[in-house]
């Protein structure tokens, strides 16, 4: 009996060290697999939150300046359409930026005696958009304000008779939108065109009408005229793109800085309208 006590402990230690052994082991190797698996987590979790998505660049405007609204249609053109004018050189309307928005008007009462009098008006605004990543390019502007503008012009309050057809040949796109309208206890017929060249757009309207018993003048010679003016405006926007050249026209930036005069007398309604229609009295 005192000889089989100490061999049975001895026995037990023995058998006792290799568990040791394989518990120490096993606890090695889990906390080792542990630590890499979050290392590898962190490292992806990491390059997930860096990488956005990149926006595409938005396509730069084609034009950055605009043509002086004065002089955007040729003498000659004004003198037809609106003969006896006021100002020959037209009315500027105000604006906050020129580069942005700008606007001319004529208008003149030709008076023929006992046969009557002709009165004519005529306006041409140009609105100008940037390109914005965050608000989209400039042509895409341009032709939302595009649409905008011709839904109001079809909506013209008092309108009579209002059409509107596309006006090709004037720009990337354009519509004409004619309507009669009585005012001054005359029939007056009206013709806007509203055209987009690029990043601007071109908004052109001309009107007439017969006083003290001469003739209302007719909507094809009124629509025919507003086309006219309306290409010709275009054009000049369209030249700014290569100013410089022999042919582009000045910007409206440079020219007229010195004729605030003529600024302060228009009479329009907002930045981009210009002076309103004066009517003579019958």
């Amino acid at each position: 009996m005192h000889r089989s006590a100490p061999r049975l402990s001895r026995i037990l230690a023995c058998a006792a060290v290799p568990v040791m052994l394989v518990a120490v082991g096993c606890s090695s190797d889990s906390g080792s697999g542990s630590d890499a698996e979050k290392k590898a987590g962190s490292s992806s979790s990491s390059d997930s939150a860096g990488a956005e998505p990149t926006k595409p660049a938005v396509e730069p405007a084609k034009f950055t300046d605009l043509p002086d609204a004065c002089t955007s249609i040729a003498k000659n053109t004004v003198k037809d359409l609106v003969p006896e004018a006021k100002k020959k050189g037209g009315t500027a309307g105000r604006s906050s930026d020129l580069a942005v928005r700008g606007s001319c008007s004529w208008n003149g009462l030709d008076d023929k005696g006992v046969k009557g009098s002709q009165y004519r008006w005529l306006s041409v605004a140009f609105t100008r958009f940037d390109s914005d990543q965050s608000l989209g390019s400039g042509a895409a502007r341009a032709t939302e304000d595009y649409t905008k503008q011709v839904a109001k012009e079809k909506a013209s309050e008092g309108a009579q008779k209002a059409a509107a057809a596309a006006a090709p040949g004037i720009g990337d796109e354009a519509t004409a939108i004619t309507y009669q309208l009585n005012k001054t206890d005359e029939d007056f017929e009206y013709a806007t065109v509203v055209a987009r060249t690029g990043n601007v757009v071109v908004t052109l309207t001309y009107n007439g009408a017969g006083y003290a018993g001469a003739k209302t003048p007719s909507a094809a010679d009124i629509l025919k005229g507003a086309q006219k003016a309306a290409k010709e405006a275009v054009g000049k926007v369209d030249a700014t793109a290569g100013a410089g050249g022999a042919d582009a026209s000045p910007s409206a930036g440079e020219a007229k800085k010195d004729d605030k005069k003529e600024e302060k007398k228009g009479d329009e309604k907002g930045d981009a309208k210009p002076e309103s229609e004066a009517t003579p009295k019958s």
